[in-house]
C-alpha cells in the first residue's frame, strides 16, 4: 500500500518566502523536515522498456528481490538468503481492467484511473505501435537516450490530470505554480532541452501530443510557446525517483538480529552481490522516473546544501532530510546536481546549472571560489562527454 498523502495544512515547521523554503524551528542533522507525495509521477520511458517493472502509479517495484537480482546479474540460478526480507507483495498486484498496465495494489490502480489513466488507457492488452500515445513515447525515446532525466509521458499525465479534474482551472493553476521559464533574460540563459538541436523534435512532439490529448482546458499548453514552457517546467522541476527491491531487501536483512558468524556471511553475500550487479548492470540498478512535488520544488539550490531528498518507503513518497543542523530563519536548500559534479570546478557547476535550471549559483561555496581558475581542459573534455551521453540526439 502507498503511504497516505501529506496534508499541506499539517506542515507547520517551515514557510514559503518568495521562491524558497525557510525553517521556523530547529532541525538537527538527520531530522525529517517534511514528507510529500507528488502531484504527478511517471517512470522513465527507456527504464520501463528495459523491463524495470514498477507500479505505474507509485513506482513501487513489482519484481521480487530474487527476480530483480537474477535479471540484473545475469545469474538465473541466484538464490537470496532471508527471503522474508523481500519487500514485494505479489499477492496485492493488480492490472488495469482494460489494458496491460500494472500496479502494486488496487488502491494505486484506482488512484491512477481517477487522476490520469482514464484518459491515457490504450484499451488494449497488447502494445499497439500505431496508438498516438505509443507513437509519442517512441518519438521521445529517439531523442532522449539513457541516462534519462525526463520523459514526455509526464507531460501527458499532467494534461490528463487537468482533463480529469473536477476543477480543471484549479488543476491547471496548480501545475503553473512551478517555474516554467524557457529562458533567463537577465542572465541570457536558455534551457538545455529547448536549444536549436531540439527544435524539430519538439515540434514533432507538440504535434503528436496535440493529436493524442488536445482539450480546450489545456490549449494554452499546446501552442508553440505554451508547449516550450511545459517542457521547461518538466525539465526544471522534475525530481528523480528511484526504487529498488534489492536496496529494500538489503536494508531489511541488515536489520536482522543474527549471530556474528551469520552476520559476516550476510555482509559478504551483499558485497559480492553488488560486485556482480556493477559488472553486469553498472549504475542502472533502479526503477527510475520523475515527479513533480510542490514543496520540494520550492527548495532552492546550493552547492553546499543543508538538506537532501530520500525515498525510504520504496515508492514515490519523498522525504526531505536535514544534512546539517538548521536554525529558525535558515533557508532549506538542496543540491540540484550530483556529488560528482559538486566536486568539480565552479565553472563546470555553473555551466550545468545555467543550462538546466537557468541560473548562476551564488551560494557560499561558489562565492568562496570566485578567484579559482575557470576550468581545465581535461575537465571540459569530461564534461562535454557526459553531456553528450545525457542529451544524445539521433
Amino acid at each position: 500500500m502507498c503511504c497516505s498523502p501529506l496534508e499541506i495544512g499539517q506542515v507547520i515547521n517551515y514557510f514559503f518566502q518568495g521562491k524558497g523554503l525557510f525553517a521556523t524551528q530547529c532541525f538537527n542533522a538527520g531530522d525529517i523536515i517534511f514528507e510529500e507525495r507528488p502531484l504527478v509521477c511517471c517512470q522513465f520511458s527507456w527504464n520501463g522498456a528495459y523491463r524495470y517493472a514498477a507500479c505505474d502509479f507509485c513506482m513501487r517495484p513489482l519484481e521480487s528481490t530474487e527476480e530483480n537480482a537474477r535479471r540484473l546479474t545475469g545469474k538465473k540460478d541466484l538464490l537470496l538468503p532471508y527471503p522474508e526480507c523481500c519487500p514485494t507483495d505479489k499477492k496485492s498486484h493488480v492490472q488495469c481492467t482494460q489494458c496491460s498496465v500494472r500496479y502494486c495494489c488496487a488502491d494505486c490502480r484506482d488512484a491512477a484511473w481517477s487522476q490520469y489513466h482514464k484518459t491515457l488507457c490504450t484499451q488494449s492488452r497488447t502494445r499497439d505501435p500505431s496508438h498516438p500515445l505509443e507513437q509519442l513515447n517512441d518519438t521521445w525515446k529517439q531523442m532522449h537516450y539513457p541516462p534519462e532525466t525526463a520523459t514526455i509521458m509526464l507531460v501527458a499525465r499532467m494534461i490528463a490530470n487537468v482533463r480529469q479534474a473536477e476543477d480543471q482551472e484549479g488543476a491547471f493553476r496548480l501545475f503553473m505554480q512551478f517555474c516554467h521559464k524557457t529562458k533567463n533574460e537577465e542572465e541570457a540563459f536558455v534551457h538545455k532541452l529547448l536549444g536549436k538541436p531540439f527544435s524539430d523534435q519538439l515540434q514533432m512532439l507538440r504535434e503528436q501530443i496535440n493529436h493524442a490529448l488536445y482539450a480546450d482546458c489545456v490549449q494554452q499548453w499546446l501552442t508553440p510557446e505554451g508547449f516550450l514552457s511545459l517542457v521547461a517546467l518538466v525539465g526544471t522541476n522534475g525530481q528523480g525517483v528511484g526504487t529498488s527491491p534489492i536496496s529494500e531487501w538489503v536494508k531489511n536483512a541488515s536489520a536482522l538480529e543474527l549471530p556474528e558468524e551469520e552476520k559476516n556471511k550476510l555482509d559478504k553475500f551483499i558485497e559480492d552481490l553488488y560486485d556482480d550487479l556493477s559488472k553486469e548492470a553498472g549504475t542502472f540498478l533502479n526503477s527510475e522516473g520523475t515527479a513533480l512535488y510542490s514543496l520540494q520544488s520550492a527548495c532552492n539550490h546550493s552547492c553546499d546544501a543543508n538538506a537532501e531528498v530520500a525515498f525510504p518507503y520504496g515508492n514515490f513518497q519523498l522525504v526531505m532530510r536535514a544534512t546539517k543542523d538548521i536554525t529558525p530563519g535558515d533557508e532549506i536548500c538542496v543540491s540540484y546536481i550530483n556529488e560528482c559534479v559538486l566536486d568539480r570546478s565552479r565553472h563546470t557547476r555553473h555551466k550545468i546549472l545555467s543550462q538546466h535550471y537557468l541560473f548562476a549559483c551564488r551560494c557560499t561555496k561558489c562565492e568562496s571560489q570566485l578567484e579559482d581558475p575557470d576550468v581545465t581542459s581535461e575537465e571540459e573534455s569530461d564534461e562535454s562527454s557526459e553531456e553528450e551521453k545525457e542529451f544524445e540526439i539521433d
